[in-house]
């Protein structure tokens, strides 16, 4: 069955061009991938009846594999499926693929296309508005491969759904939120989506929408990320996620890996305890891959403070040089203070200067300058090759006693202390945790991208404040900042 659909399928992505598709958003699955997810459901031996939701259905390849998966299952005998998709232009291909299935089964199978906005169309029912439906159409099952599309905080999706939305909305998150809310109680939902909202600021309102009113069962990981939308040039690093709408936390989550999304053949397979998977006030989801990634996680969640807790924050930069070229200066002149970019951290160290081009500014502006204070300098952005993600270097004050104030550009990051300055002491503890390979690794679980996010570094575990100056002594006295060594005194404190 699905075979003929995906070939047609084909044919109307190398038809119809990516530009009209980027419209919508879209990108669609291969069929290995469809039939993967519609095997991730468990169906009950009791079910006659089944319910199916495709939001966003495209060509309707998520929906025709669930059917195709239900003609072995003896006790369904009835099968209706719901599409919303709102593109002129695939709705023809969709009906033919629905009518095809239907010709097809071997069940009673109806179908109904419903092409309006699926947001809008229902944004009343979620808010629980009046002029809502009272009792709104819940579905056993739900399955989709949502619009990947950023929309305005003033789109009509966003101000329709404000419980899920902060900062930069994206429309597979309201559709993700959406699908919950279609699901009936213990109803089971796979949806393909990007691995971005599982950590960051803007998706914490609708982690904490999605993990509360339902529980993550199942996850899965691509280790190649151009593999999943082969056909469509897509590198975003995406996942598949099965939820269960349950209020109970079931004690596991199971995590599956594959090296590539077009056979599904050698898949790697892991029972991770919920509370690692999920965990903390901020619902970050932790997508770990082996016991040597659990380990990780449960050494560091030993710990209960954060960096505020004892005292310190990390920043992001103060100058955008880009944008306050009238203020940037080669070389040293009178009132000039130093601008520190990434190329400034060495070994462990902030070394300046290094001949590197605009290195210094001239400004009056409170926004861009900070004291000549102590400072752990960390960059913000690193190559995905590179053998670490956090890459740090002390700023001691003391090294440019010449100058009162000075300044960071935006790509790199500070930990700053919140009420009074550090003690060298304490920059050389900070150093330790984040020069440290079990912090480095921990943030990779954390964050799939090459960017370090002050939110996520200021909610990480950390040892108390005792602890974390006590390890800053032992550095300091040791004079040894190799990785090795901070692992080294790291250890003693985590176990």
């Amino acid at each position: 069955m699905l075979e003929k659909i995906s070939d047609l399928t084909n044919e109307y992505v190398d038809n119809m061009p990516k530009i009209k598709r980027k419209k919508y958003g879209q990108f669609f699955t291969s069929m290995e991938t469809a039939r993967f997810m519609a095997s991730l459901y468990t169906i009950p031996t009791d079910l006659s009846r089944v319910t199916i939701l495709d939001a966003g259905a495209g060509s309707g390849i998520l929906s025709c594999a669930f059917i195709e998966r239900l003609q072995n299952v003896y006790s369904v005998q009835e099968i209706e499926v719901v599409c919303y998709e709102n593109d002129s232009n695939v709705l023809p291909l969709l009906k033919s693929n629905l009518e095809y299935c239907k010709k097809k089964s071997n069940k009673n199978l109806m179908f109904d296309i419903i092409s309006d906005n699926y947001i809008l169309s229902q944004y009343l029912d979620f808010n629980h508005m009046i002029g809502g439906s009272v009792k709104p159409k819940k579905f056993d099952f739900v399955i989709g491969n949502p619009p990947y599309m950023k929309i305005p905080k003033d789109a009509p999706e966003a101000i329709a759904m404000p419980e899920v939305c902060y900062g930069a909305p994206n429309l597979y998150f309201l559709f993700a939120s959406m699908g919950l809310f279609n699901l009936k109680e213990y109803g089971e939902m796979v949806y393909i989506i990007p691995r971005s909202w599982t950590s960051g600021a803007y998706f914490k309102k609708f982690r904490e929408y999605f993990l509360t009113e339902g529980k993550l069962n199942h996850i899965h990981l691509f280790v190649s990320r151009n593999k999943v939308f082969e056909q469509e040039d897509v590198l975003q690093e995406t996942i598949i996620v099965k939820v269960k709408k349950q209020i109970d936390t079931p004690e596991t989550v199971t995590i599956t890996s594959s090296k590539a999304s077009d056979d599904f053949a050698n898949i790697t397979s892991l029972k991770v305890p919920y509370s690692l998977v999920v965990s903390g006030e901020n619902y970050y989801v932790y997508l770990v891959t082996d016991e040597k990634q659990i380990s990780v996680l449960e050494k560091l969640h030993k710990f209960n403070k954060t960096l505020p807790d004892i005292g310190v924050r990390m920043k992001t930069g103060l100058t955008v040089d880009f944008r306050n070229r009238e203020i940037l200066r080669n070389a040293e002149e009178d009132g000039a203070i130093p601008l520190f970019y990434s190329q400034h951290i060495k070994q462990g160290t902030v070394q300046f200067p290094i001949q590197k081009e605009y290195e210094y500014i001239v400004t009056d502006k409170m926004g861009l300058t900070q004291d000549n204070k102590n400072y752990l300098f960390v960059k913000r952005f690193t190559a995905k090759e590179e053998p670490r993600r956090l890459q740090c270097g002390m700023y001691l004050a003391k090294d440019f006693p010449q100058y009162k104030k000075i300044s960071t550009q935006n790509k790199v990051n500070f930990v700053d202390g919140l009420l009074t300055e550090m003690s060298e002491c304490l920059v050389h503890g900070l150093y330790v945790i984040f020069n440290s390979t079990i912090y480095d690794e921990y943030y990779r679980i954390l964050n799939g991208s090459t960017q370090v996010n002050s939110t996520e570094i200021n909610a990480m575990p950390v040892p108390d404040l005792e602890s974390v100056q006590e390890m800053g002594k032992r550095l300091m006295s040791s004079n040894d900042y190799s990785e090795s060594n901070c692992n080294l005194i790291l250890e003693g404190y985590c176990g």
